[in-house]
């Protein structure tokens, strides 16, 4: 007789991605060691949570709708699961893909091909967006003009100290920033000479964290594609000086729009990301 799995569908979502783990590890180094933009293990614990919730979902409707009580049994219903995703945005159907094969230890090529995402579908930070009527831009304006000139993710803010601030050989200013994967990055800080005296003044007069606790109104991801769009400009030529390639010729609904692949990295690098095609789809505003 086989052995019953008396384990509820939860408990073996959260012990098979708990076996992924690899919290302190760099990602980055691992993508280069791996030769891979998706290497095995999931390495931080915001994507092990958003991992959990998603993969539940699915454990749940695969017991709900065919009586499954084990992720083996609950397997070959992964394509009916995501085909029926189809009213959540591309980006949130492509997500659970990726949280499956993480939990099933495949590829997301192993599953339904699921739509594309296109940038003109993207809703967060875009000028309709809703804003959060509790968070004042005016009382903010300090902390709105020093995400815009940093480009740091909330994480990175909250955790923010003055022994991160750097001052570079030609005289600008960086911060030394710890992000996703345990990389480890300088992001310069760009803007009028104002602009950078405050955030600089504000970094040094910090005892302690820099800002703490910061507001869920603030719209982290606009102010960040503020500050990669800055970064960008900063270091890209004019389109006929760049060398064939280092082009970037963009798909979908940006068709026709190139940019300077090496300007890309600089901003890429900046924002703590690791691909470009992410800032081009994402970022870069123009």
């Amino acid at each position: 007789m086989g052995h019953k799995n008396n384990k509820s569908m939860v408990r073996q979502v959260q012990e098979r991605l708990e076996d992924q783990l690899r919290i302190g590890q760099s990602k980055y180094a691992a993508q280069q060691a791996e030769h891979t933009q998706h290497p095995e293990g999931i390495f931080s614990y915001s994507t092990f949570r958003t991992y959990m919730k998603h993969c539940n979902y699915f454990a749940a409707w695969a017991k709900e709708q065919h009586g499954c009580r084990t992720l083996e049994a609950a397997r070959p219903y992964v394509d009916e699961w995501l085909l029926s995703r189809s009213g959540l945005s591309a980006s949130t159907v492509k997500m659970e893909a990726s949280a499956l094969a993480k939990l099933y230890g495949c590829s997301t090529g192993d599953f339904v091909e699921t739509r594309s995402r296109h940038r003109v579908d993207i809703t967060r930070s875009r000028g309709d967006a809703v804003r959060d009527r509790h968070f004042s831009t005016e009382k903010n304006a300090e902390l709105i003009n020093f995400c815009r000139c940093t480009g740091l993710r909330r994480a990175e803010l909250e955790a923010l100290r003055p022994d991160q601030l750097r001052q570079r050989e030609d005289g600008s200013f960086a911060l030394e920033i710890k992000g996703k994967g345990g990389r480890v990055r300088l992001a310069p800080i760009v803007g009028t000479q104002e602009q950078v005296k405050a955030v600089v003044d504000r970094v040094q007069a910090a005892e302690g964290r820099v800002w703490g606790k910061v507001h869920s109104g603030a719209d982290i991801h606009a102010y960040r594609a503020e500050y990669a769009t800055k970064v960008y400009e900063q270091h890209a030529r004019p389109v006929d000086e760049i060398p064939r390639e280092d082009a970037y010729h963009c798909r979908g609904d940006l068709k026709g729009v190139v940019y300077d692949k090496a300007a890309m990295e600089v901003a890429s690098e900046a924002l703590g990301h690791s691909r470009i095609s992410v800032i081009a789809g994402h970022y870069i505003r123009g």
